[in-house]
């Protein structure tokens, strides 16, 4: 036990150590309705941009779940990840800088491989239980998205429109006219077909002119 305590309080691992403390009182508060899970989702805004720590997670990748779940799950990965190093490294007998350098090395991997699972795991938890009003074709109106066919006519057309989560969907599109839409090129959302399931666009440069 005392091997243990001494690698959970040796660096980096310590660093981690009291975070993951807080982490397990968090949610114990939560369990006993001392706090609610969403509690630091209250900074995203209502607008079509995300703020805050919401914004920063959506940005790299760990949008559509509660902050408190993605903070937690960063925590207590990069935690066992720098534990383990922390006890590996005690196993050697190494000192002064090499023991200072490798020590940081551990830090990195730690944070990395916390961060990839976690968003591994984000991307499975966020059609679990997804945070806020979920997206509504109202959304989309007048919204930019991404073509995704070589080409969008009256009967043809995929293109890709991002939610203010941070998450993505794939959705059928058309065109009154005879534009040209390549893929890879935007286009304005302006209406919703709803007996054919599709929505209208128009190329962006018709809007700007």
């Amino acid at each position: 036990m005392g091997g243990f305590v001494d690698a959970a309080l040796g660096f980096p691992a310590v660093l981690f150590s009291f975070l993951l403390v807080v982490v397990v009182g968090y949610w114990l508060l939560v369990v006993f309705g001392g706090a609610d899970v969403d509690g630091l989702d209250g900074d995203a805004g209502d607008g079509a941009e995300l703020g805050g720590i919401s914004g920063a997670l959506a940005w790299l990748g760990l949008g559509g779940v509660p902050v408190t779940v993605i903070l937690s799950l960063l925590v207590a990965f990069a935690w066992f990840a720098s534990l383990a190093g922390t006890v590996a490294l005690g196993t050697t007998d190494l000192s002064g800088g090499l023991m200072i350098a490798l020590s940081l090395l551990v830090l990195v991997v730690a944070l990395v491989l916390a961060f990839g699972i976690t968003r591994v795991l984000a991307g499975l938890l966020s059609r679990i239980m997804p945070i806020g009003p979920q997206p509504s074709r109202g959304d989309f109106m007048g919204a930019t998205c991404v073509i995704r066919t070589g080409s969008v006519t009256a009967t043809f057309g995929q293109a890709e429109v991002h939610a203010a989560d941070g998450s993505s969907s794939i959705i059928q599109v058309r065109q009154p006219g005879a534009e040209v839409f390549r893929a890879g090129s935007k286009a304005i959302i302006y209406d919703f077909d709803a007996d054919g399931e599709f929505f209208w666009v128009m190329p962006v440069d018709a809007v700007s002119a």
